[in-house]
This record gives C-alpha cells, structure tokens and sequence, in this order.
C-alpha cells in the first residue's frame, strides 16, 4: 500500500489552479508604483494596471460576460491590449485577439465561429469591423477604443473603452479559474487555404510559458519591453503575463516603423523586444543615423522557421544580442530555443551564426520535442541527416481546435502534437529545421530543401526578402524557382543571382529561375508560399 496515497489530499491550502491572472495580482501588490506601460504620453504604473484590468472585468460582467463567453478585441499594441490579458479571463472569458490585418470576411468567420459576445475595437479598424459586423450571423457588443496616438476613425460601439471603464469596480472580486484546464484565449491560425482553425489555450498553458519565457531567455526583474510583436499574434508569445511576472515596462508601439523601434529604444532604454526575421531586417538595412546613439545592450528574439543566417549575424554585428526560438499557435508561441553554450563564443561569428540559427532545444515548460518519422513515430537518429517531422507534447500545447475535433485528432496522433515541420536531430541533440512538409522541392528524386536555398540567397548583398518554391520542369518533374526582393538602391539580375548560388549549392539546387519583385505574405507576415507556387506553375507555362 502507497502511505503517501491517503490522508494527503488537495485543499485550499496547499493547490491552487495555475492562472497568469496571479502575476498582475501580485507585481500590483509588491511593486505598486513601479511604470508598468508607456504609450506616447500615457504612462500607468503596475497599480493602476492592475485597476484598470478589475474595472474592465467588472464592466464586462455588467455586460454579461461570464465563464465560457467570448471576447474579440481588434486592437493595435495599446494599453487596452494588455488590460485585456487580464481583464477579460478575470470574468472567466475567452479572450479572441483577431488579426488587424484580416478582411472583413475572415473576421466574419471568426465573430460567429468563436461566438464573441462584446468585441473591443479600436476605431482606426472601423470600416473593415463595420464590415465584418454586418456580415456576422452573430452581432456582438461593441466597445469603442479610441486611442490618442491611432489614425481616428467611426465609432461603432454605444460606448466607448474608457466610459466602460468607469463604470467599472477597481476593486472588482475576480476568482481564479475553478479548473486550471479553462480556456483562457482563442487564437486563429493564419492558414492559407480554407477556414482558420481556432487554437484553444488553457489558465496553465498560459502561466508555465510565460514564466517559460523569462527562464529561456534569462529575463532579469524589470526589463523594458517593446512591443514590436503584434499582441494579437499567440497573444504576444504569452509576454503580457510575462511582464507582469517580470515586474517590467511595457512599451507600446502602434506600427513597426525602425525610426519609431529606434527613437523608443533609446528614449526608454528598452532591453528586450520580439519579432519575426522581417522586423529583424528592417532595423539592420535602417539607415547608420538612425541607429545611433543606442549604448546599452538590446535583447531580441526571433522567430521562424528558419531565420536567414544574415539576419542573425547583422543583428550581432549592430550589437544586439539575438536568441532564436520556435514555436507555433498551437504551441502559445515559444516552445523551442537554441539554447546557447559558453563554447560558441570562441567561434567566427560564421560558425556561431549556424549553431545560433537552430531551432534547438525545448523550452523549460515543454515535457518533449523530437523529430519523428509520422508514419512509424520512432525517433529519428542525431546523425543531421535524417528528415522527421518535430513533434511536441506537454503543457504548453493546445487544447485543441474549436469546434473542430477531426482536426484535434489528426494533430495529436500518436500521442504527440504534429507540427508539419521537416528538420533532423544534430549530434549534440538540437534540432534544425530543414523545410516545411509541403515546401520540400522534389528535383530528378533527390529532395531540396527550400530553406537551405533560402539561406544562400539572403548570403547575397542586394536580396532583402527572398523565398523559394516548386516549379513544375518536364525534365525533372520539378526544379527551384526563386522569387527576392532587392535592397532599396540595390541591383541584381537574374544570371548574377544564380551565379551566386552556384557558388554554394550542389547545382541540382541552384534555382532555375529568379524572380523579381514584391514577395506576397500573409497578415501575420509569413510568406505565401502557395500563392507563389501558382506564380511559377504559370510562368514555367509561358516559358
């Protein structure tokens, strides 16, 4: 008999659910008038933040908001945003960050398919939330933000944020979720065909990676945070209620502007910042004037399947110290880092740059990561040569997708969340992605990877953006074609262009053909590799 099975069981005392809710709770408690956001000339300590977000829960309850419900928010990165982290799961609602870049269609699904029931919007949205209301079977509340430092815009709403506000109870009685495993946030895929899939976080997933973040990236008490990460993208990576565990500066940012990334890095002394390989890009190729002046050391994460080589090592060369991490939607953003090693830094900044390039190793909130074969789901070997699929499985995957219980199976077949990403197991464990499933290049039977092409364009000195895909040959049933954009005052042509790769791809993966011009992406920014597809399928056609 276990003694350790009897007469110890789970009281008020000794368990609580896991909630992120807690870390505002408690930064407001212990830190009250410490600067907790910065935007333009609005400033707000932790104590104020933390009444702010209770007024909003308590006005929402007036609304009718209760466990369960939905709240939208179309929001740029205000103030209003992080309140909302808070303010909407205090009433036990789900709360729907919706990308400000989306048609008014795409927004329509989403209002009926989450069934907001309030929908918090900023007005320099109006016209595509007028829109997408009209559209929705389902109309929701909606609530007026009308920011000082946005564009203006209609106001749809009977009321605007701040009046809600008011009639709020800063005092308001929030409880903690009664189950841990209570759906916290609703995040849309950017899926690039058919209907966004809903991603369901739950209070737990939520609290480990948030804590998560400031483990893996060795955060210290009150980092300056800028916001250069859309709120609505997997809820900043779970960063609000990073912040308020942190006891840090938020600082706002409405549009990703290098002159604007600049001027507040200096100006607050920002130390940390997130985003995509492009917000990376725009801040090295920014003019030298505009970097000046910035003496202290800047932390930035990036994130992406595989973040171009020279945006890691431009990065070191500004003096920024750069981790790359990986993650997607379904896994609350983060879940992989490439955890650095004391031996790197004896490196040429070439060989740092490629061990610093890989998606690495889990997150300390992750339970596993590996590579697998999806058909055998046996482990692939740490010989770097050998394609699987990365997998996932612990508390900071997804409950599942909404309403959609095919999808949630075929994702977690085999017990493991399945990514769709194509990488292989190094001989010190990390991982290093080599393509997406769908994007892997089929040339005479021999595979190619697109991101291995990728990384040998962005080597080039005139490409800024550059992507790789598929083109249909009646040789080899399929060759490289590769779409870039140049450098502003930049010049390139085609034969220069793969003259270059010649000079380091075997020549079954040199790209057969290069294109110039606008590379089309997604509103979450990524690439639209399906809609590039089409262009060389039509353009081998006419050649």
């Amino acid at each position: 008999m276990n003694p350790y099975a009897h007469d110890l069981d789970r009281n008020p005392a000794n368990y609580a659910a896991l909630t992120p809710i807690s870390f505002i709770a408690r930064t407001a408690q212990v830190w009250p008038q410490r600067l907790a956001v910065v935007h333009g000339a609005r400033r707000y300590t932790w104590s104020e933040t933390y009444a702010r977000s209770r007024r909003l829960a308590s006005a929402l309850v007036g609304c009718g908001v209760g466990r369960g419900d939905t709240v939208a928010v179309m929001l740029a990165n205000t103030p209003e945003m992080i309140e909302a982290h808070f303010g909407v799961p205090m009433t036990g609602a789900v709360l729907n960050t919706l990308n400000t870049r989306l048609d008014a269609d795409a927004l329509a699904f989403m209002l009926d398919h989450g069934e907001a029931r309030v929908l918090i919007t900023d007005t320099e949205y109006a016209p595509v939330i007028a829109a997408a209301v009209a559209r929705a079977k389902r109309k929701p509340r909606v609530i007026d933000v009308a920011d000082s430092e946005g564009p203006g815009g209609a106001r749809l709403g009977e009321i605007d944020y701040e009046a809600l506000l008011a009639s709020g109870d800063p005092a308001f009685a929030w409880q903690p979720p009664a189950d841990e495993w209570d759906a916290i946030s609703l995040n849309y895929t950017s899926g690039t065909t058919g209907n966004p899939k809903g991603v369901v976080y739950h209070h737990r997933g939520a609290y480990l990676n948030a804590l998560s973040n400031i483990v893996d990236w060795g955060m210290p008490r009150h980092a300056v945070y800028l916001w250069t990460l859309p709120l609505f993208h997997c809820n900043g990576w779970c960063f609000p209620w990073t912040m308020a565990a942190n006891a840090g500066v938020n600082v706002c940012l409405r549009r990703v502007e290098a002159a604007a990334i600049f001027d507040l890095i200096r100006s607050h002394r920002v130390t940390h910042y997130c985003g995509a390989p492009i917000v990376h890009a725009l801040l090295i190729n920014a003019p030298e004037a505009m970097r000046r002046g910035i003496e202290h050391r800047v932390h930035a994460l990036v994130a992406a399947a595989a973040p171009p080589a020279a945006v890691i090592e431009g990065m070191e060369r500004m003096g920024f110290d750069i981790t790359h991490v990986y993650g997607l939607t379904e896994t609350y953003g983060p879940a992989a880092v490439c955890a650095k090693q004391a031996e790197w830094d004896a490196l040429d900044i070439g060989a740092r740059t490629e061990r610093n390039g890989r998606q690495g190793v889990r997150y300390t909130a992750v339970e596993g990561m590996t590579v697998m074969d999806p058909q055998t789901m046996r482990e692939v070997p740490t010989d770097g040569a050998t394609m699987g699929e990365i997998m996932f499985r612990g508390n900071i995957v997804m409950k599942g997708y909404l309403k959609n219980p095919e999808a949630s199976a075929d994702a977690f077949a085999g017990g493991w969340f399945h990514s769709g990403d194509l990488a292989v197991r190094q001989a010190d464990e990390y991982i290093k992605i080599k393509d997406r499933s769908k994007d892997v290049i089929i040339s005479g039977g021999e595979n190619i990877s697109s991101l291995e092409v990728e990384e040998v364009l962005y080597r080039h000195p005139a490409i800024a953006v550059a992507a790789v895909v598929a083109q249909p040959d009646p040789k080899w049933g399929e060759t490289p074609c590769a779409f870039v954009e140049l450098r502003p005052d930049a010049s390139a042509t085609e034969a220069e262009i793969i003259a270059h790769c010649q000079g380091h791809l075997a020549r079954f993966k040199v790209p057969k053909k290069v294109i110039f011009g606008e590379v089309p992406r997604t509103p979450t920014g990524k690439i639209q590799k399906f809609a590039l597809r089409e262009q060389a399928k039509s353009a081998s056609a006419i050649d």
